[in-house]
């Protein structure tokens, strides 16, 4: 992207905005980019009429157009594939006739891997995987990004510039994307965890529940600087 320019995006599609999906696309909605559009495809007419009062978001329930998946595909320039993993291999043989060449397509499925993409969507389609971990859903997550062996440097930067607004990114080779996974999304409920304790303990010594709520939180927001400065100075 030009460094002079508007930060954009090119038309987007998320097929199965359930909780990474819907992370991210809160997150494109919210970052202030230009957008060539976002098209959203849910199951429900509940969930997709819930998508479409946000800002320049077109939003499909699958119970009342069967073929949306398909269409949402084919006007977009970036598909991320949202569904659960069991249910990848029947979306991508849906969507595969549908999308242009060059269209970059985008894994949220755990354990799926670049190869089954790139063996049903064939050799035009620009394949990546990710994995964001729960924080997404507030604009604080680490997603992990690997590229497929169709997808280019700019390929690379437009998906990572998408999950720029839902955190940061790590790329890494897909052999190590289930590892980082991991641990990015266990983390946080470690600290969680640790940040509930330090309430309870609080409260078994007698601080009402607010001190020790507003206490512990202090606490998290003090470590968290210093904790990533001892870490770059480890190394």
């Amino acid at each position: 992207m030009n460094s002079d320019a508007t930060p954009s995006l090119p038309p987007i599609a998320i097929l199965g905005a359930g909780s990474m999906g819907g992370a991210v696309l809160q997150g494109v909605v919210a970052s202030g980019l230009a957008i060539g559009g976002i098209t959203v495809t849910n199951r429900s007419l509940a969930k997709a009429t819930e998508l479409a009062a946000l800002s320049g978001v077109t939003s499909i329930a699958l119970e009342n157009t069967p073929d949306g998946n398909q269409s949402a595909a084919a006007g977009a320039d970036i598909v991320l594939i949202g569904v659960k993993p069991a249910m990848v291999p029947d979306l991508l043989s849906e969507i595969a006739a549908s999308l242009r060449p060059g269209t970059i397509v985008v894994s949220l499925a755990a354990g799926v891997t670049i190869a089954t993409f790139e063996k049903i969507l064939g050799p035009d389609i620009a394949v990546l995987r990710s994995m964001p971990n729960t924080p997404a859903l507030v604009g604080k997550g680490v997603t992990g990004l690997a590229s497929g062996t169709k997808a280019t440097a700019t390929d690379t930067a437009l998906v990572h510039a998408l999950f720029d607004t839902v955190g940061s990114v790590i790329e890494v080779p897909e052999s190590q994307i289930d590892a980082l996974s991991t641990i990015s999304g266990s983390g946080p409920a470690y600290v969680f965890f640790a940040h509930r304790g330090t309430r309870k303990s609080r409260r078994r010594q007698g601080l009402h529940r607010r001190a020790g709520s507003s206490d512990g939180r202090r606490n998290l927001l003090r470590c968290h600087g210093p904790a990533g400065r001892v870490e770059r100075w480890a190394g």
